[in-house]
Formats: structure tokens, C-alpha cells, sequence
């Protein structure tokens, strides 16, 4: 469980360190470093190696970096989504475990949310007509 902690810990202050504008200009300076460098080094292939190899560390670490902190993120919205849906009342409680269906039903239950939006957006649009038609009224 500490070394979960410990790993917790690190993943979310290496994400807000690896999101900030400075770590973008510090890997920026060691890019122009490192190009500035080709020509004292004659561009050989240690040089060459230098910036792969590093690079390509730091990309491997940060994927999983970012998965586990996504993961955690996700979880918790959705934890909150759940609440909410659970605390509306007219919320349809059937959609608490969404995440859980298949990809045909997902699609399903889009296509359906698709169909009420355009029925409101119908009934928004006649709504809007009566108000004014009834402001044209007023004016005559």
C-alpha cells in the first residue's frame, strides 16, 4: 500500500511538473542545446544517441505517468457523474453503469439521446415561433 502511495504521489506531482509552461521551455533549451552542440561534437552518432535515447526514456516513463493519472481522473469524474445522476430525479438511474455496456448498446442509447435532443430542439423552435408570433401581435 506505500509503494502504491508513494507511486500516487509521484505521478501527480510529475503530471502538474511535466504540464507546466517551464518544463515546456526547459525541453525546448535542451533541444536548442543540443543542436547547438551537433558541431562541436562533429554530429556523430553518440551525439545523435544523446537526445534519442533520452527522449525516448522520458516518452516511455510518461506514458504510464499519464495513463495513471487519466485513470484516477477518470474514475473519480465518474464517480461524480454517478452521484449526480443518482441525486437528479429526473435523471434515468439506468445510466449509472454506461461505461460497463457493449459498443452496440452505447450507440443505441446515443442514438436515442440524438432523438430527444432534435424533439426539444423542435419544440424549443415552436416555442420560440408562438413568442413571436405573439410579440408580432403586441406590435400591431
Amino acid at each position: 500500500m506505500k509503494a502504491r502511495n508513494l507511486f500516487n504521489t509521484i505521478a501527480k506531482k510529475a503530471a502538474a511538473a511535466t504540464g507546466s509552461p517551464w518544463t515546456f521551455l526547459a525541453a525546448v533549451a535542451i533541444v536548442v542545446i543540443w543542436g547547438i552542440s551537433g558541431p562541436v561534437f562533429g554530429f556523430n552518432d553518440t551525439w545523435q544517441l544523446v537526445i534519442n535515447t533520452g527522449t525516448t526514456i522520458i516518452t516511455f516513463l510518461m506514458v504510464f505517468l499519464i495513463q495513471h493519472t487519466q485513470n484516477a481522473d477518470t474514475a473519480a469524474m465518474q464517480i461524480k457523474l454517478d452521484e449526480l445522476i443518482r441525486a437528479t430525479a429526473e435523471a434515468n438511474n439506468e445510466l449509472l453503469d454506461l461505461e460497463e455496456l457493449d459498443e452496440e448498446r452505447l450507440e443505441e442509447i446515443r442514438r436515442e439521446y440524438e432523438q430527444m435532443a432534435r424533439e426539444a430542439g423542435d419544440a424549443l423552435a415552436r416555442v420560440r415561433a408562438c413568442h413571436a408570433a405573439r410579440r408580432d401581435d403586441e406590435a400591431v
